[in-house]
């Protein structure tokens, strides 16, 4: 009778362990306008899918994975009737995207893709018109690659985790027991990376207005928005909690590149609402976030955002700074910009902390009573560059948290600073030119 209980008891434990190793779905947006669905979970996962007739219909299996519901569907127009999320067996969730009565589709005409093993796109590149119906049922089966996830954000070549530094972060997060963290790191040179619940979703805090920078000089490459344009101070945009813009009377006008400027390096909260507001509000350039790839990143309300409704990933923040760096999103004058700005924050009591002497940083931060975060890019006398993310959720105001974000960007750094820069890898680093060098525009 005692071994029965034991063997049952042993059992549950397998269980239990079984369902904490799997993966979590994120996030998943279909954009209609590009034909692509993307998906985003905590780890990394091996999705499988294939094609089905009577109707017309792409099926996802994400093995491993579980989700916060039992089904899910959403309806589309066009092309994509509606998709269906629901769990054909325990801890793995399938997606069904249907397509409308009329449009067929063949393997050859979707392409699937990662930017790593926890973000997947799934892009129709066009439809097939159905002239006649088909009788029954077919299964097309359609092979992803492995090297399908080999490049992360599209513009860096992934190496290998880097195991040491990275077991070393999780058993200092065992002192730290009352703190929950996302980490991401990615040196540039090789594609080594360290991922700690890399993809796991928090409040994004001031962190956010890194992504916003950006979208602002998007619209100044494009010409829609000068740096010398008047945004004017509404009683709607003023806030408090941090900055000197709301020391000044409604109706001041501010020039763009000023008020960008104290929305970054003292992290003024009215300075980044006029911004916002420049730009078309909270659901416009959320859609743009995730035209970037940046899944797990949206804002939904104005600044300060106390209650933490605007959400970011730490992966997210370094997919940003990778695209950044490589001159996807911004001319290469705008970026110098961007960059030259964050170089120039004023807190850096975070990752700055713990680089060496001679190593420059463009980062930007983010504190709320319960997160705090702080992102950027780092450069080191050696010529070396990596991108840094770092999220941590923690009790009421706990200054450990800031101690641990010290302690892990301070290791880091000693770790890539003992790696020999002949070990450097030329057809792995991304199209770069010198990240942090002369950014006299910016500010």
């Amino acid at each position: 009778m005692k071994s029965h209980l034991l063997a049952i008891a042993l059992s549950s434990l397998v269980l239990v362990a079984e369902q904490a190793k799997a993966s979590q779905l994120q996030s998943w947006y279909y954009d209609s306008s590009q034909n692509q669905l993307d998906l985003t979970t905590t780890s990394g996962i091996e999705p499988k899918a294939f094609l089905l007739d009577n109707p017309s219909r792409l099926v996802i299996d994400l093995p491993g994975t579980n989700f916060n519901s039992d089904s899910v569907k959403q309806s589309f127009g066009n092309a994509v009737r509606e998709i269906r999320l629901g769990k054909p067996e325990s801890q793995t969730t399938r997606f069904v995207i249907e397509l409308a009565p009329g449009y067929d589709v063949t393997s050859q005409n979707i392409s699937i893709k990662g930017d790593s093993r926890s973000h997947w796109i799934f892009k129709f590149n066009s439809f097939d018109h159905q002239n006649n119906p088909i009788i029954g049922e077919n299964r097309e089966d359609i092979a992803i690659k492995s090297t399908d996830a080999s490049t992360f954000a599209g513009v860096v070549n992934l190496g290998q985790e880097m195991i040491g530094i990275t077991s070393q972060i999780r058993t200092l997060l065992t002192s730290y027991k009352t703190l929950n963290s996302g980490i991401f790191f990615l040196d540039l040179a090789t594609g080594n990376y360290i991922d700690i619940n890399g993809e796991k979703r928090f409040a994004a805090a001031s962190t956010i207005k890194f992504p916003l920078l950006v979208a602002l000089f998007q619209e100044i490459d494009a010409g829609r928005i000068k740096l010398t344009d008047k945004l004017v101070m509404r009683r709607d945009l003023k806030v408090g909690e941090s900055g000197t813009m709301q020391y000044k009377p409604i109706g001041t006008k501010f020039n763009v590149l000023e008020t960008a400027t104290l929305m970054m390096t003292i992290s003024d909260n009215t300075a980044t609402n006029l911004i916002l507001d420049r730009l078309g509000g909270a659901a416009k350039v959320s859609q743009r976030f995730r035209s970037w790839g940046l899944q797990n990143t949206a804002l939904r309300n104005l600044l300060p955002d106390i209650a933490g409704t605007n959400t970011t990933s730490s992966k997210d923040l370094v997919r940003l700074a990778a695209l950044v760096s490589n001159n996807r999103l911004l001319s290469p004058n705008s970026r110098n910009q961007v960059l030259g700005i964050m170089r120039h924050v004023k807190t850096n009591s975070l990752l700055p902390a713990g680089i060496g002497q001679g190593a420059t940083i463009a980062h930007k931060t983010g504190t709320l009573r319960f997160i705090i975060g702080d992102a950027g890019i780092i450069q080191m006398p050696n010529g070396k560059s990596y991108l840094a993310g770092v999220l941590v959720q923690r009790p009421n105001y706990d200054p450990k948290a800031g101690d641990f974000v010290r302690e892990v960007s301070r290791r880091v750094y000693n770790y890539l600073d003992n790696t020999k820069v002949s070990n450097l890898d030329n057809t792995k680093v991304s199209n770069i030119e010198p990240i942090l060098g002369d950014a006299s525009g910016g500010h």
